[in-house]
Parts: structure tokens; C-alpha cells; sequence
């Protein structure tokens, strides 16, 4: 009997969705060789050809329309098959595995997760983070994630994926006393020439942030971009700048006095998802966690699945 290689399988459907065997390499994290390698493994155990290049791409031929078609019922197939067995009664916690990008506050994260260890039956939660919200999807597809947290939905269709607004936020700017206190009343003015704490280039909320500033004529001056919010705050204690967080986790943000409110733009607004498979989620534990975080962290429904 002759065994399909899922690896193979899974590389190929890969390559397919982005496109290139560059851009997969960066989301599987693996040298473009050894992918380039694996699918002609593939294609010498299919007999045929999987691909043709097109440019600098790659396009499906026939068989691998066909072949692609199959990976993907393969992997959602194999994503239930772990959604249900996880959920499934053992006498064991049911398991929950959740992604969480880096660029969302981990306070409000700690908020959206802590309701799970109350549930019952009693579950396990298994996080993982990372910055890229692309690395984590070939993860959520094969099964190996449940979830995903994140600050802005998943759009790709190749990737089955669906995006259930949890909610959205005001923002605040925070600093620390030093700062503060040199900081006149002017709001959002007094920004200008602040030394100033930036998302990411590449994130949702740098956008924002940068369109809200243009739009009201202030210029601070940058002199960090991060995509983690823990190691900002950092920063900002130790006087090195202004940041942004989201108006729902102000009290985890002051609490420890190192930081204060200078000014605040419930206009501008911080949304999160939580990103799976399902077009209507089913992992109980999945559910539950929207749902208190819909009612306690931000107050109310999110609106419908995108």
C-alpha cells in the first residue's frame, strides 16, 4: 500500500496559498530548498506536476488545482478531528490551544483567558505567541491550534480561516511621571517633540496611529517601534517614551505607578479577533472564552463573524 507524506502534503498547500516557495518558507520557517525539495518528492510520488512557474511564482497546474482541493479538505478534516477529540469526555481537562500575537496588551489577554479555569468541566490551557499572524495560521489549519488572538482578522479564503470580532477599544497614551509632568495641558499637541514609543511598522494599530497624529498636526519624535506592549511598558517606566494601549486594560497599566494617563482618544479604536477554522466556532471551551469576553471585557456583543 503506497502512504501519502502528510509533511509533503502540507508544504505543497502551503506553497500553493502564498504563492511562492519564498513566502512559504517564511511561514513554515523552513530554507526554501528543503521545501523545493519535499514537493518534488511529492510530485515524483503523485507523478505529476504540482506546479508551473509563472515570474517569479508559482501556479497550480491542473493536478495540483485538484491536489490542492484535497489538502485543504484534508486539513480542516484533521483540524476537527482534533477539535473533537479534545472536547470530547475523558475524564481528563478539556485542552484549549490558543495563539496569541505578540502585538496585543498580554493584561488583556490575561482577562480573555482567566474565565477558562473556572469552566467546568475543568480545562487545560495551552498558549502559544508569536508576532507574525501568518505563522500561525498553516498551524491553525493542520489542527495544531484551536485559536487564534489577534488585532486584526484573517482575510486570506485559501486558508479556511474566519474571524469572530470580540470587540474593540478606545486608546490611551500613557507615560511615565517624568514625562508627564513636563507635558502641558494641550492635548494631543503637547505630543509634538515627545519622545515616543511606535507600534510596529506593520501592525493595524501603527496605521491608526499614524493617520490620527497626521490628521491633527502632531509630530512627536519615534524612538522605539516595538510589536510587544510588555516590553513598551518597559521602556516607557524607565522614561524612554510615550506609548498607546487600549482604554479596557487602564487599570493594569497604572497600577503598578510607574505610568500615568496623558491623554486619551476613544476614537481611536483598537479592535481584537479571535481567528478559526469554524465559521460558527464549536470548541466549548472557544465559545465560552468569546463570550465572557464579549460581556466582561468589553461590554457587550461584537458583532457578527467576519
Amino acid at each position: 500500500m503506497e502512504w501519502l507524506n502528510y509533511h509533503h502534503l502540507l508544504y505543497f498547500w502551503v506553497v500553493a496559498k502564498e504563492g511562492s516557495i519564498v513566502n512559504a518558507s517564511r511561514v513554515l520557517r523552513l530554507s526554501s530548498p528543503t521545501i523545493s525539495g519535499q514537493i518534488h518528492e511529492l510530485e515524483a510520488t503523485m507523478g505529476v506536476k504540482l506546479f508551473d512557474r509563472k515570474g517569479r511564482g508559482l501556479e497550480l497546474t491542473e493536478a495540483g488545482k485538484t491536489a490542492f482541493r484535497y489538502a485543504d479538505s484534508i486539513f480542516s478534516l484533521g483540524a476537527e478531528l482534533l477539535h473533537t477529540i479534545r472536547a470530547a469526555p475523558s475524564g481528563r481537562p478539556v485542552t484549549v490551544v490558543v495563539g496569541v500575537s505578540d502585538v496585543v496588551a498580554k493584561s488583556l489577554v490575561g482577562r480573555i483567558l482567566a474565565p477558562a479555569f473556572a469552566l467546568d468541566p475543568p480545562v487545560l490551557v495551552v498558549c502559544r505567541s508569536d508576532r507574525s499572524l501568518e505563522s500561525f495560521m498553516t498551524e491553525l489549519a493542520s489542527g495544531a491550534l484551536d485559536a487564534v488572538i489577534a488585532d486584526r482578522p484573517e482575510r486570506k479564503e485559501a486558508a479556511r480561516a474566519f474571524s469572530h470580532p470580540l470587540g474593540s477599544s478606545g486608546s490611551l497614551f500613557v507615560a511615565a511621571p517624568s514625562i508627564a509632568d513636563h507635558m502641558g495641558s494641550d492635548f494631543p499637541g503637547a505630543l509634538t517633540g515627545l519622545p515616543f514609543i511606535m507600534p510596529a511598522f506593520d501592525t493595524t494599530l501603527r496605521k491608526a496611529l499614524d493617520e490620527w497624529l497626521l490628521a491633527r498636526g502632531v509630530e512627536p519624535v519615534v524612538v522605539a517601534e516595538l510589536d510587544d506592549l510588555a516590553l513598551a511598558h518597559e521602556l516607557a517606566a524607565r522614561e524612554v517614551g510615550v506609548f498607546v494601549v487600549p482604554d479596557v486594560v487602564e487599570r493594569e497599566t497604572v497600577a503598578r505607578g510607574d505610568l500615568r494617563v496623558i491623554g486619551r482618544a476613544p476614537e481611536l479604536r483598537q479592535h481584537l479577533y479571535v481567528i478559526s477554522t469554524e465559521r460558527r466556532i464549536r470548541h466549548p471551551a472557544v465559545v465560552a472564552l468569546c463570550d465572557l469576553a464579549r460581556a466582561t471585557v468589553f461590554g457587550g456583543g461584537a458583532g457578527a463573524s467576519e
